[in-house]
């Protein structure tokens, strides 16, 4: 039997297609007897091995992964899906030193998570130009919603095998999501394999962490597979008094009572105390030099030690069922349960007063208590009609989530930026928020991956229906009810070559719904989505190697930007985004021992149709929104040492570069670009694996991006230092 994520059948067809001339199944891993008999007479390419065995749900050895589900719900070859999609393995987060979202997407084209530099929120995401994590976050498939005040998307790095960033609009298949794209967390599942991995490590800003993973079977026939990992931290940020403690666990049982039945469970649940890593600081000090010529260095904290907190204990479990019933038809249904409890308070700059860098405050306090229900039922068909075959997938999927939202804001004493003395004290804290809102989906959808020789067809469609009720308990009544539906479609073409080229073309839209309203109190609109993009896909035959070239014309209506003129929590609409780009990406993983990553970005933002203007009444239309770099760049290579007295020894290094960004989106003032570097050594013998992964080499400070020239800009994350010793038996 081959593990792997769902029902045995697909292990066995895998088999099957393995078979080389006149050898029979019986010597091939036990691929099951009732197939026992057949031989055939086709040679595979040994390149092609790997694809065929490799599931869309499981590991990776090295950086390339072949398959994935994200893109089409089913266990579909990467270069057969229409639209771009990246994939970041558990061997290259583990070559990297990956410990966040953030950290996963730094050698990603067309994708960052520092938006906001030191963000331990994760609302710093932004893709193809499209800075919303609204909608963005997936986890096995199913969304983690959010709510007005914290995300889901600091869930622990370790509990992840793999991430899979499909850019571009995806509502056919998921409803309700940001055109941007999303970000697919594919969670560790049990093996059939034991498995036993401790890990202890620490390293900058007083950190120190341990980890482990234990997986195998249960009984003799491999039936009821375990998996538990867990991780924890404890330690402080770069920034000045704020705090970084975590505690992750995530069980996981399977059950395979036969080979065409499958039961997955997946929980996991994680505590984290921490304050506000990321300061709202003014351009003047960060961008340009301050009073004095001085800068304020990268750790400078604008609260109030004692008034500072980002509190979040999340859980969740669910399960995926999978049953085949014959060769045509199979059945999934994915479930899960997840509850959140957020509390903050902390200290945010209002503006600079002067040049002597009198700082004006305020105080803001509240939190958020979440749960919610999705699930998500699917029927496929694999069947042909004359030359043609199908791979049909038709699903019904559900959505509710109810959260409350609540928040004070009070006044606290200015602050000396470049003189900073803090201890004063937080008075008249006010409730301006108190919200108890219920959002629900419900979409109906259908999909249908056509073959014909080396072409491959996709087609899709998808009706959604949701409405969002909120309760303003401050007001005492309801917020006019909120119902929106829409029909969003999809359709992709790739023409396979004998060479391993594929070129493709494809169209796919978006939408989502907005519950609430903006700061003037009017209500929010659905945001909508449309993409026109085309690529070549590229798998040189003899090479354990992917790359993709693709080119993507994407308009977003209806935004919602936080921010910009006023205060930082600020909220408005604004008309159109236009994003326009080229993107490249090569990964490869080679016998030689190295592991290379290579990407490159190319974005043309522009807003096209504003609703708001500026103080002085100036629009924004035709200028791009802040934080958008038109050009970025990076490059990760990793040399192992395979034989000789130094066998096991690895070196790695990357580059990044982030081109200039505007300050705002009246384009007032830019943010300068910024050349990083990282490194890595690592060392493995016999069981063990001693381990040194620096980020930010050179020390580099640099402001990730701003929104506002008086109080929105970020420093990002300055050098990282992380050793780690981790045993494996």
């Amino acid at each position: 039997m081959i593990s792997g994520h769902g029902p045995i059948w697909q292990n066995r067809i895998a088999c099957k297609r393995l078979l080389i001339a006149t050898v029979s199944l019986p010597a091939l891993l036990g691929c099951g007897h009732a197939l026992a008999q057949e031989t055939v007479t086709t040679t595979l390419d040994p390149i092609n091995v790997q694809e065929r065995v490799e599931s869309a749900f499981g590991p990776v050895k090295g950086y390339v992964a072949t398959k994935g589900s994200t893109g089409t719900k089913t266990d579909t070859p990467l270069i057969e899906t229409p639209q771009s999609i990246s994939v970041i393995t558990r061997d290259q987060m583990e070559a990297q030193a990956v410990d966040s979202l953030n950290s996963a997407l730094r050698y990603t084209p067309g994708a960052t998570g520092n938006l906001y530099g030191t963000d331990n929120r994760g609302l710093g995401l932004q893709l193809r130009g499209i800075s919303n994590a609204n909608g963005v976050f997936y986890k096995d498939g199913l969304q983690l919603k959010e709510s007005n005040f914290t995300l889901f998307t600091a869930l622990d790095s370790y509990g992840a095998e793999r991430y899979e960033v499909l850019r571009g609009p995806a509502s056919v298949l998921y409803g309700q999501a940001s055109p941007g794209g999303i970000i697919n967390y594919v969670s560790k599942r049990p093996t059939e394999e034991n498995l036993r991995e401790v890990e202890f490590g620490g390293g900058s800003f007083n950190r120190y962490e341990g980890k482990f993973d234990f997986s195998g079977a249960v009984n003799a026939d491999k039936s009821l597979l375990f998996r538990l990992t867990g991780a924890a931290h404890m330690g402080d940020t770069q920034t000045d008094f704020v705090k970084d403690d975590r505690i992750f666990i995530a069980p996981a049982i399977t059950w395979q009572p036969d080979a065409d039945t499958s039961l997955t469970i997946l929980a996991n649940y994680q505590r984290d105390r921490s304050g506000w890593a990321m300061q709202y600081l003014p351009a003047y000090g960060t961008i340009t030099p301050g009073k004095d010529g001085k800068f304020l260095p990268n750790g400078m904290f604008v609260g109030e030690p004692g008034f500072d907190s980002y509190n979040n204990d999340q859980a969740s479990i669910g399960y995926e069922f999978d049953h085949r019933f014959n060769e045509t038809w199979q059945v999934r249904q994915h479930a899960r349960y997840v509850h959140l409890t957020h509390t903050e308070e902390g200290i945010f700059g209002g503006g600079l007063l002067n040049d002597d860098g009198d700082y004006s405050r305020y105080a803001d306090a509240g939190g958020t208590k979440l749960s919610g229900v999705t699930i998500d039922n699917q029927a496929q068909a694999d069947f042909d009609t004359g030359p043609l075959a199908h791979t049909l997938l038709m699903g019904l999927d559900y959505k509710r989530y109810t959260y409350r939202d609540y928040a004070s804001e009070g006044a606290v004493d200015n602050l000396n930026i470049f003189d900073p003395v803090y201890g004063s004290p937080v008075t008249g804290l006010t409730p301006y928020t108190d919200t108890d809102t219920t959002q629900q989906q419900v979409g109906l959808y259908a999909q249908d991956q056509v073959k014909l020789g080396n072409w491959r067809l996709t087609l899709g469609g998808r009706q959604d229906w949701s409405d969002s009720k909120v309760y303003d308990n401050l007001a005492g009544g309801y917020i006019p009810e909120q119902k929106d539906n829409a029909f969003t479609s999809r359709a992709g073409l790739v023409y396979l070559a004998d060479n391993g080229l594929a070129p493709y073309v494809s169209y796919s839209e978006s939408f989502q719904p907005v519950a609430g309203a903006d700061s003037d109190g009017n209500l929010f609109v659905p945001e909508a989505g449309r993409q026109y993009e085309v690529g070549l896909k590229y798998q040189p035959i003899g090479w354990n190697s992917f790359i993709t070239a693709s080119a993507f014309d994407l308009t977003r209506q209806n935004v919602v930007r936080y921010g910009g003129t006023g205060r930082p929590d600020d909220i408005f609409q604004t008309g159109e985004i236009r994003s326009r780009g080229i993107e490249l990406e090569a990964v490869a993983s080679l016998d030689a021992g190295i592991d290379l990553r290579a990407a490159y970005t190319y974005l043309d933002t522009k807003i096209t149709s504003p609703t708001s203007v500026n103080d002085d009444g100036s629009s924004n239309e035709g200028n791009t929104p802040f934080g958008v770099p038109t050009h970025s760049a990076s490059l990760w290579a990793n040399y192992t040492l395979g034989t000789g007295r130094l066998e096991g020894l690895g070196l790695g290094a990357g580059v990044r570069y982030v081109g200039s960004t505007y300050g705002d989106d009246a384009n007032t003032f830019k943010v300068p670009s910024v050349v990083l570097a990282d490194a890595a050594v690592h060392y493995t013998w016999q069981n063990a694996t001693l381990s040194l992964n620096v980020s930010n080499l050179f020390d580099k400070r640099y402001v990730a991006s701003c929104f506002s020239s008086g109080f929105g800009c970020f420093y990002g994350e300055g050098r990282r230092i992380n050793g780690a010793v981790k045993y494996t038996w």
